[in-house]
């Protein structure tokens, strides 16, 4: 496990020391995220009429609805990573198939062309006969 960090961040303007296992840069990255929302909902009339608890459970339901809706699309790139994997998979395995049917259609061929060579040689050789019984 990670050690424990103690990392100093300004939020809504006051300084505050963050105890965790995440990196200081990690805490700072929350703390600023924390600070970006709450700049965007301060030039917002109907949020800064809000009292201060209300304001911060605003707050915290927009963070919590981002937070549900980067969930959402994590669950869905993975399932779309789910896919593809058993898309190569798939792939993968007819490539295995198409080259076993490769191989076996190279062996018929290389067995056919001795059978034709064979049978050249055969034919030259009963050809030969025959012109010796004409003669």
């Amino acid at each position: 496990m990670a050690d424990k960090t103690e990392t100093q961040v300004v939020i809504g303007g006051k300084m505050l020391t963050i105890s965790g296992y995440e990196s200081a840069d990690m805490t700072q990255r929350i703390a600023s995220y924390i600070n970006d929302m709450i700049d965007e909902y301060e030039k917002l009339d109907a949020y800064r009429l809000q009292p201060a608890d209300i304001r911060s459970i605003l707050l915290q339901i927009n963070i919590a609805d981002d937070f549900f809706k980067a969930k959402k699309r994590i669950d869905q790139l993975e399932e779309e990573l789910a896919e593809k994997d058993k898309t190569i998979y798939d792939l993968k395995h007819d490539l295995v198939n198409t080259q076993m049917k490769l191989d076996t259609a190279q062996k018929q061929v290389t067995q056919l062309q001795e059978k034709a060579s064979e049978s050249m040689r055969e034919i030259g050789s009963l050809e030969a006969q025959l012109k010796k019984k004409k003669a």
